[in-house]
């Protein structure tokens, strides 16, 4: 019988910049050049977050002291079994595989599902149906709620896209500010975009930090509603102080595009939204208007699965029951079963052909790949973090500083986001940084999830002219840019503040 070896813990990097600057101190200092870095490529040199995360995760793997052949693995590998290159792994491989598996199956289902709602005009029925229940007077807390629930499977932009001509029209019936009806729906349609899944920073924190969405989505939902609550208030208040007129140009133009869209898909074959095609442009054969328990039950389902599962693990003893419950919560069999409802209920049963429900499905992949790379770029960085030994000595460094976990995280988070703009490169920058301060900390998984929802706080703190979405706010309702400051701004930033109060709270409890 041979004994196999004792495996050695690989000895310390010592190469690049801790050459000059070892241990600890040298660490810190390829951190804190590391990030000085990305936020200068991502805001002065402009260049696309994708390219400028990978570079810096590059860059820090080599001043940290990483071998070309721990960041890259080997062209080709030795067949002998006792190579020691044969055993090496490449980090940035392995960094972003490790999130994508996890996340890019989950943003590219429920992508698809919103894109469907959108098409089939579930958004207009669930605001008209609110409108209607509300009343007038009400129509904001209306145009909330309805940011609120479609907020939950589509985009941020997308959702202002198909929202906007609903509060156009409220506004110019009403003859009131713009402003109140748009904030409550940006309020509702940026705390979905940040606290709940399937978007894309919640969902890759999870992936990162190894908790189960339903978690995520029980702490977004208890962080989330008490933060747009808040906003709503900020809302009502700015909005009967800042009088803006509805654009008239961008109402027309949304009408025309509206029109122009419906009436090439009419004559393809398909009809892209509730009303009769008559209406839209063309075509003879009505289709009718969605039902609102329809978009209820496709949006709440994977929801409730997700929910299910996770309790289930908790609550019941193992057996072929959790199992079967456990089955359908898994997040990759949820949301494909939402979208086949979704295809069924919203297309098929409809009158769609399968041509037009492929059309819209890929159709709206294309966006996606964007968000999916900038997130699997944050795993790599995260992994070189993690594999140099950054993380540790990050970890090792603010766990002396005294701040409990949530705090720094939360603080992180607003500070990336403040600098650069970009929510997504803040949540994956931070969720790298803070994974090994949590992951030797041996939190649970509710615990983890506040840290998530702390993470994704700060993310959407203050967006201003660095941020895509203060010039799409400005631009789509014709607010000025002082007067997006004091309502977009100041909005997000109450969201922010309040989501991580709420956080911090529900921390002393889980």
């Amino acid at each position: 019988m041979v004994l196999a070896a004792p495996t050695v813990p690989p000895p310390p990097h010592t190469g690049g910049l801790l050459a000059l600057i070892p241990g600890t101190p040298g660490l810190l200092t390829v951190a804190a050049l590391g990030i000085a870095l990305l936020l200068f490529l991502i805001m002065k040199a402009r260049l696309q977050p994708f390219v400028a995360l990978l570079g810096v995760s590059v860059a820090v793997g080599l001043a940290a002291g990483l071998s070309v052949t721990e960041l890259f693995g080997t062209v080709q590998l030795h067949p002998s079994a006792h190579s020691a290159r044969a055993d090496v792994v490449s980090m940035i491989e392995t960094g972003m595989g490790g999130i994508l598996g996890h996340v890019a199956v989950i943003i590219g289902l429920g992508t698809m599902l919103g894109a469907i709602l959108e098409v089939s005009g579930g958004a207009a029925v669930l605001s008209a149906r609110l409108l209607a229940l509300f009343g007038e007077r009400r129509a904001p807390l209306a145009m909330g709620l309805t940011g609120l629930v479609f907020g939950i499977p589509v985009f941020f932009d997308v959702g202002i896209f198909v929202l906007a001509p609903i509060v156009y029209a409220a506004a110019k019936k009403s003859g009131r500010s713009i402003v109140l009806y748009a904030m409550p729906l940006l309020a509702g349609l940026s705390m979905t975009h940040a606290f709940l899944p399937p978007h894309p920073g919640p969902v890759a924190a999870a992936g990162l930090f190894k908790v189960d969405l339903g978690w995520v989505i029980l702490m977004g939902v208890l962080c989330g509603v008490p933060a747009v609550l808040a906003a709503w208030g900020y809302a009502a208040w700015i909005g009967k102080r800042l009088f803006v007129p509805v654009p008239q140009d961008m109402a027309e133009a949304a009408e025309e595009a509206r029109a122009a869209v419906a009436a090439e898909q009419a004559a393809g074959g398909g009809h892209p939204r509730s009303e009769p095609a008559g209406e839209l442009g063309g075509g003879t054969s009505p289709e009718k208007p969605v039902a609102l328990g329809t978009v209820l039950a496709i949006i709440g389902t994977p929801l409730v699965l997700i929910l299910l599962a996770t309790f289930s693990s908790i609550v019941l003893a193992p057996s072929a029951g959790r199992s079967v419950i456990e089955f359908f919560g898994h997040p990759f069999v949820a949301l494909t079963l939402a979208l086949l409802l979704a295809y069924y209920l919203l297309g098929v049963r409809r009158g769609w052909s399968r041509t037009s429900l492929e059309k819209v499905s890929t159709s709206s992949l294309k966006p996606v790949g964007n968000i999916l790379l900038v997130v699997g770029a944050g795993g790599i960085f995260g992994a070189v973090l993690k594999g140099s030994g950054v993380a540790t000595a990050l970890s090792d460094t603010f766990h002396h500083v005294g701040l409990p976990v949530i705090v720094l995280a939360y603080l992180l988070s607003l500070v990336l986001r403040v600098a650069q703009g970009s929510a997504t490169v803040a949540i994956v920058t931070t969720a790298g940084i803070v994974l090994p301060l949590v992951e030797a900390q041996g939190f649970s998984q509710a615990r983890l999830a506040l840290v998530i929802m702390a993470i994704s706080a700060g993310s959407i703190f203050a967006s201003h002219v660095n941020d895509g979405g203060f010039w799409m706010v400005s631009k789509y309702f014709g607010i000025s840019e002082r007067d997006t400051l004091k309502s977009w701004t100041v909005l997000e930033s109450v969201l922010s503040v309040v989501g991580f109060a709420a956080a911090a709270v529900l921390s002393l409890v889980f």
